[in-house]
């Protein structure tokens, strides 16, 4: 057994765990605190992959900037109402039939998929064909995308001010 995949395990054991706190746990900013968790997991299956470019954006973008906003939101909301947030599951029964079916498809997939233990060979810069692919025809999405970020940003602060 390789280092690589002991290290796949513990991130795997990471993000299931984290994953599941999400869901379960009552508490709305302790909900987002353990999904910090799991996109940083998802971020280091990423790194080891070979990918640090989609782990750096992983790390930034998601568990970075999106947290961030989620905090922000929940500690201005919190503000409004005045009360603690509290989330509930009142369907778990149900989404665990769900994830189950879901996770059931997945492994038939995978069993069927032929097990080469060869990894295709890399372009020689990675990064630069993601940029290329970026910029070019989804250009306007990530624009529109950022847009949006602000938008509601802005909907956040304005919601947040108090009517003095």
């Amino acid at each position: 057994m390789t280092l690589e995949t002991v290290g796949f395990w513990v991130v795997a054991v990471v993000l299931l765990a984290s994953s599941l706190a999400v869901v379960l746990t009552p508490n709305l900013f302790h909900a987002v605190l353990y999904l910090a968790a799991a996109l940083v997991a998802t971020g280091v299956v990423f790194l080891l992959l070979d990918q640090p470019f989609l782990f750096a954006v992983q790390l930034l973008l998601y568990a970075g900037g999106v947290v961030t906003i989620v905090v922000f939101a929940i500690m201005l909301t919190e503000r409004l109402v005045g009360e603690r947030l509290v989330q509930t599951s009142r369907h778990l029964v149900n989404g665990a039939i769900v994830s189950a079916a879901v996770f059931v498809g997945i492994a038939g997939f995978l069993i069927r998929s032929p097990l080469d233990g060869a990894r295709p060979a890399q372009s020689a810069d990675v990064t630069a064909a993601i940029g290329r692919a970026l910029f070019g025809p989804f250009a306007i999405t990530l624009e529109l995308l950022g847009v949006l970020l602000v938008v509601a940003l802005l909907g956040a602060l304005h919601f947040a001010r108090s009517e003095e």
